[in-house]
């Protein structure tokens, strides 16, 4: 009974500590950089970083009213979104943001394929920012 306890408790660690990563990768051989990241967080290193590139992924509606300062809009729902993205350098360090997390996530999945190199994302979007 006590190896079927220790067992448990190993796979619930082994997975909330799998759950609670912040990096990923998209490839085992690359330098490929993407974190979620909270508001203090996602502000600090932005303000901190060379070149980047912010880019709101919510709908025109949304980013008109109101984005975070040096925004640029590009719309993960629209069809062109991919060819809009792609069109930024995949070098250059970017940072993403939606209204809640949700699109930002798929955006940030969708860049790694493209083969952006460095993806910075907030963690629950831009409502969270302005609060």
């Amino acid at each position: 009974m006590k190896n079927y306890i220790f067992i448990f408790s190993l796979l619930f660690a082994s997975f909330f500590i799998s759950c609670q990563s912040n990096t990923t990768t998209s490839q085992a051989d690359s330098d490929v950089v993407s974190l979620r990241m909270d508001n203090t967080t996602f502000a600090e290193k932005l303000k901190g970083t060379t070149n980047a590139k912010l880019v709101d992924v919510r709908t025109s509606e949304e980013f008109q009213q109101g984005a975070i300062e040096g925004a640029i809009n590009i719309d993960f729902q629209a069809n062109d979104f991919e060819s809009k993205i792609s069109q930024l350098d995949k070098n250059q360090p970017t940072f993403i943001y939606c209204q809640a997390g949700g699109r930002s996530g798929k955006a940030l999945k969708k860049m790694r394929e493209l083969g952006f190199k460095e993806v910075y994302e907030l963690q629950n979007g831009y409502r969270s920012w302005k609060k």
